[in-house]
């Protein structure tokens, strides 16, 4: 009877142990086959002014991070780049309050610059003033992937993932979780990746 039980459980145990060893990665292939990558956040890119300065951050801590991974080469433009990678900083709520410039047109001569609408420190009716703004959203940190379509079209996301503090320098949990899991799946060959003509 012992034996019978064993082999039951051993009938039971089996297949679920070669589904498991059969199971595909939960990582796409593209990260397998991709050369070139691109960082930016969902409200732009390193460059856009008026980018949230943590977003700012992280974008530039995920390049430095993928940098020194040596697996991929950052592409200069979105459109070079086979892997997007979009990354967000938690946060409920962010507000902004700071001087708000504006340029006008100098007066024409003979014309004090209040003689004159549209000229002077001011355009119209308004003058210096006070800029205010407030931004809301998820409080965990974000990092997605997508990747490009032949148009240019983002697809995916492919990976997702959410973490409080994910994308805090020096750890950068999610962007090591996405590292590992990519390494798992797709361990680094000794040849060097062919380069994009």
């Amino acid at each position: 009877m012992k034996r019978l039980t064993t082999v039951a459980a051993l009938l039971l145990f089996l297949p679920a142990a070669m589904l498991a060893k059969d199971k595909k990665p939960n990582v796409p292939a593209v990260f397998g086959t991709a050369t070139y990558v691109y960082v930016e956040s969902p409200d732009g890119d390193f460059f856009r002014p008026g980018l949230y300065p943590a977003d700012r951050r992280a974008i530039g801590d995920v390049e430095d991070a993928l940098r020194d991974w040596k697996r991929y080469k950052l592409a200069v433009k979105r459109d070079e780049a086979e892997i997007v990678i979009v990354v967000r900083k938690g946060r409920l709520a962010n507000g902004r309050l700071g001087p708000q410039v504006q340029m006008g047109q100098p007066a024409p001569p003979g014309q004090s610059p209040n003689q004159a609408p549209g000229h002077g420190p001011g355009i119209g009716a308004s003058g210096p003033g006070v800029e205010t703004g407030a931004e809301v959203g998820p409080e965990d940190d974000m990092l997605r992937v997508y990747m490009l379509n032949p148009d240019g079209k983002m697809i995916g996301p492919i990976w997702n993932r959410t973490l409080t503090d994910g994308l805090d320098a020096p750890g950068l949990l999610l962007f090591r979780q996405l590292k590992d899991a990519v390494e798992k799946a797709y361990p680094a060959t000794t040849a060097s990746q062919p380069g994009k003509p």
